[in-house]
């Protein structure tokens, strides 16, 4: 089952963590920030596709909503 961006995120936060902290073993450290980077890799991802899925709501001329994409000025 595919974990959620929150998922991901705290993870990431806890191998972030870890590593500040200097005490794990080199392999141990190699072994997060490998994980850490396919999690933020992941994270990327899936901002993107939100990304792309939201628009903005404005009123048309007829007074009916219209919906743009997020990135256009409007």
């Amino acid at each position: 089952m595919a974990k959620s961006f929150e998922d991901n995120i705290a993870r990431l936060e806890e191998i972030v963590s870890q590593l500040e902290r200097g005490d794990a073993k080199l392999a141990d450290s190699l072994k997060l920030f490998e994980e850490g980077t396919k999690l933020a890799a992941s994270c990327g991802k899936m901002l993107d596709e939100a990304e792309q899925k939201v628009v903005r709501l404005t009123k048309g001329a007829d007074g009916a909503p219209v919906e743009t994409p997020f990135d256009t000025e409007g």
